[in-house]
């Protein structure tokens, strides 16, 4: 059995390009639990960001995903995409183990983050308002970026908040 450990110690550098690998995304892969099977399913959806730099995302009631987030919140978010050459396994990606909240309508919150949003996604004003859409928020509990080849940290939460992030829970 290998016990090489084979992440760094988590640098400035680190969280840098994990912060802007967030800020950046415009789309995710989405890793939840089936609620029929228990076997992991995977969807890509919408990214955006709320006012303190967190995932963020409009989903549809309809879509298999809601259920399963429903069912279970804790969930995954890959982030990151290579460029259109080169090796992919050169380009940094971060995967995200969060817990997924749905943000309730009718609240100052889900109007705060419609704005936010459809500031970062003009797009999605076709079908925001739709009665089955809602906005999820993706609390992050921890990640793991891969920066390349030999170039892979274990981050924390508060690796992944935002400088400007004042969150408690």
């Amino acid at each position: 059995m290998n016990t090489r450990n084979p992440f760094r110690p988590v640098d400035e550098t680190a969280r840098e390009l994990a912060l802007d690998l967030i800020a950046q995304a415009r789309f995710a892969a989405l890793a939840v639990v089936h609620p029929d099977n228990g076997l992991p399913s995977i969807s890509r959806i919408a990214l955006a960001t709320d006012s303190v730099g967190w995932p963020l995302t409009l989903i549809s009631d309809l879509a298999e995903h809601s259920r399963a987030l429903e069912a279970n919140p804790a969930c995954a978010l890959l982030i990151g995409e290579p460029a259109d050459k080169g090796d992919p396994l050169t380009h940094p990606r971060l995967t995200l183990h969060c817990t997924a909240r749905p943000i309730p309508r009718a609240t100052e919150e889900h109007t705060a983050l419609r704005a936010r949003y459809l500031s970062q996604r003009p797009k999605a004003g076709l079908y925001v308002d739709f009665a089955d859409f809602r906005f999820v928020r993706f609390e992050i509990v921890d990640g793991l970026l891969n920066g390349g080849f030999g170039k892979a940290w274990k981050m924390t939460r508060e690796d992944l908040c935002p400088p400007s992030d004042q969150r408690t829970t």
